[in-house]
């Protein structure tokens, strides 16, 4: 019963926690993607991955828990990359250039795990 309680607990409070902090920002829905250096061979790993929880904020984005370093990729609706760096796992906040205004697809690469999303900026 403890247990039930706890799980309810976390449930509940997490995503009030984090929509206080989002008051002036929007959050990132990411898909997660393995990248199989291998080929078809072996099988995707069955383990689930942590979601990166960021949101924009103007032109950055805020990491609102501890994170793995990253690559970061900004791409255009073309595929092409107008902005990219590394992220590590101490920067709680990244700016993009202001230049950048529109809609643009940002990718996250971890190891052989890839996150994908689209902001606004």
């Amino acid at each position: 019963m403890e247990k039930l309680i706890l799980v309810l607990l976390f449930v509940f409070a997490i995503p009030s926690m984090c929509m206080a902090q989002n008051e002036s920002g929007t959050f990132i829905d990411f898909q997660t993607h393995y990248i199989n250096p291998i080929g078809s061979l072996p099988p995707k790993p069955k383990s689930p991955i942590k979601t990166p929880l960021i949101y924009t904020n103007d032109n950055g984005l805020i990491f609102i828990a501890s994170h793995p370093e990253y690559i970061l990729y900004i791409k255009d609706e073309n595929e092409t990359v107008v902005y990219s760096t590394v992220v590590s796992e101490s920067e709680t906040t990244v700016v993009l250039p202001a230049a950048l205004s529109g809609n643009y697809e940002i990718v996250l690469v971890m190891g052989n795990w890839m996150f994908t999303g689209w902001i606004e900026l």
